[in-house]
């Protein structure tokens, strides 16, 4: 077996499943889960009827590429959303369609990663907390994890100043995620563009995971994107910079597994190489099932409605007993818990038939401290009627201790 294995943490949803066993809660309240950012919204009618009219395509190979119709409408949104040259994005160069942002997330460092720098073991930077997926592919790649805290203490905001030169020389990738998971805490386009800076300056690659980048709330300041200011900075090539998108959260189709990977065109072309031996193309039906979601903005504006409302309602219920902030984008709130995170979540299922994630599932100890400790992740992914039932539940919860 692959030794590297062994150096894997338990998924969250493990140590989630292993904290709560044993627990009866009372059947007298409908269970919500509130854990898991598994968007619940209906997805598009449009997309699922494109979805079944394509079936006939299921007895024919798809290209890793993708079809160039899925490229080009790849392309054109993400010309329309961040606002690039119009023959800036190249669909023949410069995008590649993949099946998620978690398998594109974890395959790109098996690809960028030389396992050995300098004669040294290469690092990987990314955020605590984090997405498990980074740890992951950089520990199975043979790298190093060099983490990032982000508390409050630094606005949850990644402090590439706190990166020793020694580090920065070993460094063959830089993960971001912007809307931030699980603080919900968008990079600026000051701190986007010094990264771009320091990326060709130490010649790294930045994997920049957007895929909350559709959920905000003033539809005036959509978040900026990686390329985004690549493009405003002079980077027409996007060298060194990769954006990762789905239409998981953006559209509601978890399931479909449907996202792309756009920027540096020598990156992506080794990539595509990669990814002709993996094996991992998108079925001709979810190809044109995607195409009809990219081409579409109005089930998303409508998206952002139903989480706007969700977010108002339960703030107004939590904010008197927790110490909790709206996000600046995202659909996860990180209230402050009153106890330890795990006693705070195994006692607010036992009583309330409510889950949650504790924080310190998402964040790995760095500097002597553990960044999640004593927070929660709330997803706000249910209904709005079950979402409110939630945080009147938990906010009993909170005035029984």
């Amino acid at each position: 077996m692959n030794s590297r294995l062994a150096s894997l943490q338990p998924y969250p949803f493990q140590r989630l499943v292993q904290l709560i066993h044993g627990i009866e809660p009372p059947t007298g309240k409908k269970p919500i889960r509130l854990s898991v950012g598994e968007p619940q919204h209906a997805a598009p009618g449009f997309v699922l009827e494109a979805l079944k009219s394509s079936l006939a395509g299921l007895t024919h190979y798809p290209a890793t590429r993708g079809s160039a119709e899925l490229r080009q409408s790849i392309a054109a949104w993400a010309t329309r959303r961040f606002h690039l040259d119009k023959i800036a994005l190249d669909p023949e160069r410069h995008v590649l369609p993949v099946a998620g942002t978690r398998e594109a997330l974890f395959s790109i460092a098996q690809t960028v990663i030389d396992r050995r720098v300098n004669s040294q073991r290469p690092s990987v930077i990314m955020p605590n907390p984090f997405y498990q997926i980074y740890e992951g592919a950089a520990l199975l790649a043979g790298a190093r994890p060099h983490f990032l805290n982000t508390d409050a203490s630094n606005g949850f905001r990644m402090d590439f100043s706190q990166v020793p030169e020694e580090t920065w020389l070993k460094v063959p990738l830089v993960y971001i995620c912007s809307p931030g998971n699980p603080t919900g805490t968008v990079l600026t386009r000051h701190e986007l563009a010094r990264l771009i800076e320091l990326a060709h300056k130490y010649i790294f690659i930045i994997a920049s995971d957007e895929c909350y980048s559709e959920i905000y709330f003033d539809e005036d300041k959509p978040p900026p994107g990686l390329l985004q200011v690549a493009n405003e900075i002079g980077v027409k090539d996007y060298r060194h910079c990769l954006a990762f998108h789905s239409l998981s959260k953006r559209s509601n189709l978890p399931g479909l597994r449907s996202g792309f990977v756009a920027g540096d065109a020598e990156v992506l072309a080794q990539y595509l190489l990669y990814r002709t031996y993996h094996g991992c193309a998108l079925p001709p039906p979810t190809q044109v099932a995607s195409i009809a979601a990219w081409n579409d903005e109005t089930h998303v504006r409508a998206n952002r409605d139903q989480y706007r409302a969700k977010f108002d309602a339960v703030l107004k219920i939590l904010k008197p007993v927790l110490d909790v902030e709206k996000p600046e984008a995202g659909f996860y709130l990180w209230p402050k818990t009153p106890c330890d995170d795990e006693v705070f979540t195994r006692d607010l299922y036992a009583s309330q038939n409510v889950l949650v994630l504790p924080g310190s599932y998402l964040s790995s100890e760095a500097g002597g401290v553990n960044p999640g400790r004593n927070r929660v992740r709330v997803a706000l992914v249910a209904p709005l009627d079950e979402c409110i039932e939630a945080a009147q539940r938990m906010r009993n919860y909170v005035e029984s201790l």
